[in-house]
């Protein structure tokens, strides 16, 4: 194996410098050894993080499973108008409380593209959980959310995105990127937003001053070029806007869904933590990299913390769509995520959604 590091020393010393890879460059590192770029991505982790391991309190709440866009690697949309619902208000306000009671500081709310729903209903959701709980982070509504309400309201994004903010909209998750190349994209989510609307929503969110996360799904039909137009894509836009706080990396779950016919299997935890690692090594703009436990596993999660990533997730109280795959899940409870970072002799603490230590 060759583990010759004056060019692991190159590209740690450009990440630090904030110097872009070239496409070339960037597409080479998957040739490397694995052991080589997790080094090079531990290293860049160390130099940007230190050796803090945050993680947050945090439940996914999944408002309804009626989706127009039917993406061909989604298990959770409802197949009949007899399998679809939409939570109420009270439900979803009880999740809340529940979440709050457990120390509970993020609401992710997220779901499928329901055109029976409009921005009042939004608004007057984000305002009652607002009142009752002023200290809850309202991180909800993916891009493609934000893109189908603002068409269906006849409404630009901007506008979508002030009315939802002045409703108690704090920030948004980075869903529905999958992968930014078109090419992928025609095949998989034909029906969604292009990669183009996806950058435009977050650009236009950080241009309002509201921060997002950014994610990428991974192991379907995808090449590792597709892979690394995507993490350009992420690379430019906050070079521009510096609105990402966070990139959270994971793999497809094939079972009960329509890709299963040709993909049986997620990607081995060896790919995953190549792409990690990779994703590390070329955002040099992004700070926090996240492992993804809840598609791993904890064991690779813990693994995931030498190869670039300084962040553990959430606990994730309750999940719908990874789990519509078939994949097992529990809740994790702080206490675990503690002992199983300080298992690996690292420190961790408690953050809230934008990063800050609690």
């Amino acid at each position: 194996m060759n583990t010759d590091y004056s060019e692991w020393e190159e590209y740690v010393e450009r990440n630090l410098r904030g110097a872009d890879l070239s496409f070339k460059e960037a597409l080479h590192l998957f040739n490397l050894p694995l052991p080589v770029i997790g080094r090079i991505a531990d290293e860049i982790r160390r130099s940007r993080c230190g050796e803090l391991v945050t993680f947050v309190i945090d439940r996914n709440i999944s408002y309804t499973n009626r989706c127009v866009s039917r993406c061909k690697f989604c298990a959770f949309y409802a197949k009949s108008k007899r399998e679809s619902y939409v939570l109420s208000k009270e439900d979803i306000l009880r999740k809340v409380e529940e979440t709050v009671e457990l120390g509970g500081t993020q609401i992710l709310i997220q779901g499928g593209l329901n055109p029976e729903i409009g921005i009042e209903w939004f608004e007057d959701l984000f305002s009652a959980i607002k009142r009752e709980f002023p200290g809850v982070q309202l991180h909800c509504l993916s891009p493609p959310e934000i893109y189908f309400i603002a068409k269906n309201e006849r409404m630009s994004i901007r506008e979508t995105l002030e009315r939802l903010r002045e409703a108690g909209l704090d920030s948004l998750p980075g869903g529905g990127a999958e992968i930014l190349s078109d090419r992928v994209r025609t095949a998989i989510s034909p029906d969604k937003v292009s990669a183009d609307g996806w950058i435009k929503v977050m650009e236009t969110a950080h241009g309002l001053g509201m921060k997002t996360t950014a994610t990428m799904m991974f192991g379907h039909i995808e090449q590792s070029e597709d892979i690394v137009e995507h993490l350009f894509r992420i690379r430019d836009l906050q070079k521009k806007t510096r609105g990402f706080t966070a990139f959270i990396p994971w793999t497809f779950q094939p079972k009960n869904t329509e890709l299963h016919a040709i993909i049986k299997e997620p990607v081995p935890v060896t790919r995953y933590l190549q792409v990690l690692a990779i994703s590390r090594i070329i955002l040099h703009p992004v700070r926090n990299i996240q492992a993804s436990w809840l598609t791993q596993d904890f064991e690779v999660g813990k693994l995931a913390l030498f190869f670039g990533a300084n962040d553990f997730g959430g606990t994730i109280l309750e999940e719908n769509v990874v789990t519509a795959a078939g994949k097992e899940y529990k809740p994790a409870k702080v206490d675990e995520i503690v002992k199983a970072v300080k298992s690996v002799g690292r420190p961790v603490a408690q953050r809230s959604t934008g990063y800050e230590i609690l």
